[in-house]
């Protein structure tokens, strides 16, 4: 059920504030995985081996999905957070496959 009657004024102003807020939120969301991003390259196996890689790779996978609905939707918050959350997701998935020797 929709609130707002697609193209209604009021649809449109809410549109117009929460377009920035969600590019905002799409660049957040991805940062807060660089953290472990430094973690998982600078402790090397000891934090590695305590990650999933099934669940990066999944969180990759999904990243690319919406990066590309976002891209042919042209819909700047979708693909700009997907874009940065595929580029971590991958650096962690990386990071584990290389400091835990994983071949799968």
């Amino acid at each position: 059920m929709y609130l707002l009657k697609t193209g209604s004024p009021t649809h449109l102003r809410a549109l117009r504030v929460f377009e920035p807020l969600m590019v905002a939120a799409g660049i957040v969301t991805p940062i807060a995985t660089v953290p472990s991003i430094f973690k998982v390259y600078l402790t090397h196996s000891q934090f590695a081996s305590g990650l999933s890689l099934i669940t990066w790779s999944f969180y990759s996978a999904s990243s690319l999905l919406w990066l590309v609905y976002g891209l042919l939707n042209r819909k700047p918050p979708i693909f700009i957070g997907n874009g940065l959350g595929l580029l971590t997701n991958l650096l962690m998935v990386n990071g584990i496959l290389v400091h835990t020797g994983r071949t799968y």
